[in-house]
């Protein structure tokens, strides 16, 4: 058996995830301090599993705070398909609104995180750079808006790279003069299935840490920092190299078993755990490639259809007097 020290950490972000690897480890669809529920659209390939972390028990077995973590998968996401994406909108609409403050009249920040200039990464900026911001209207042409718009502003803070500013001192500068009720953030993140890359959005009302995605973790964005509640919204454009190969290794060696079903060395291999191989080809990657990461190579056209899928979201959610068709006589 191979011998590491390295500790057994396939990256992902999704709560969905992670509660499938506890499901699997246990052997039951029960795991204690958490509850689970599944919805499906009868009309597109569409699934909605809403994951409550209920206590201290689920934080310790899920890695994540105490809180509501709402999933959408749908391969449609990523396919040039306008009325499959509209009832995508709907539906992360709807769900949205569940972690919205419950407030006649909202006062909503939107901040977009990510680097502008990294495609995988550019979510966030193309998002806050296009939601429907109405701050200044509300304060210098309240006639030209109706009742059922909210007060909403729109930051592109950047990267600290960029900067050189952690991007939560921007953050909690323009919170303390804009004084939200809440703040929508939205970055890219990584996944652990290759099936979730650019398919999947999650929400979550328990904030987000900045870069997250690549591994390059900055201060939390959470009630706690922010003084308002987080609402992130993430969608996993890449994934660990090193997952990426531990699962063709998988696949090799099922197929490897079905021709010869009884080979002794491809049965050794089988025996092998998924942690060791993990652990293996992790430490003869990282040598030569370093901590790289995989994205689709049609990433630029489906950062558009997620860019949009998600700010038209965003603006039936935090402006309830209004649908995707009233939206555009709101805009530029």
């Amino acid at each position: 058996m191979i011998k590491t020290e390295t500790t057994w950490t396939p990256r992902t972000d999704l709560a969905l995830e992670i509660g499938a690897t506890l499901q699997a480890q246990s052997q039951t669809q029960t795991i204690e301090g958490i509850d689970i529920q599944t919805e499906k659209n009868q009309e597109y390939p569409i699934t909605t599993t809403s994951i409550e972390i209920i206590n201290e028990q689920g934080v310790k077995a899920m890695g994540k705070p105490i809180g509501h973590y709402i999933t959408i998968e749908s391969p449609m996401m990523k396919e040039n398909d306008p009325d499959a994406h509209r009832e995508i909108i709907n539906v992360v609409s709807t769900q949205l609104q569940k972690l919205l403050p419950k407030k006649e009249k909202l006062n909503v920040l939107v901040v977009g995180l990510g680097n502008r200039y990294a495609t995988p990464d550019r979510l966030g900026p193309d998002v806050s750079g296009k939601v429907l911001v109405t701050r200044h209207l509300k304060e210098h042409a309240p006639d030209a808006i109706d009742e059922s718009i909210n007060v909403v502003s729109s930051l592109t803070p950047g990267v600290m790279g960029l900067t050189g500013i952690e991007t939560s001192e921007i953050i909690q500068g323009v919170v303390e003069n804009t004084k939200p009720d809440c703040i929508i953030a939205i970055d890219a993140l990584a996944a652990r299935s290759p099936e979730r890359i650019n398919a999947t959005i999650q929400m979550s009302d328990t904030g987000i840490s900045p870069g997250a995605g690549i591994g390059n973790r900055r201060k939390q964005l959470n009630e706690e920092t922010m003084g308002c509640p987080v609402i992130a919204i993430g969608v996993p454009t890449v994934i660990d190299t090193a997952t990426l190969v531990n699962d063709t290794f998988e696949h090799l060696i099922e197929s490897m078993l079905e021709n010869a079903p009884n080979h002794a060395f491809y049965q050794m291999l089988q025996q092998v755990s998924e942690e060791e191989k993990y652990v293996m080809i992790k430490e003869i990657l990282e040598p030569k490639l370093g901590n790289l990461f995989v994205t689709a190579k049609d990433i630029d056209e489906i950062m558009v259809y997620l860019s949009e899928i998600i700010f038209n979201s965003i603006n039936i959610a935090v402006h309830p007097g209004i649908g995707l068709d009233d939206i555009n006589k709101y805009s530029n």
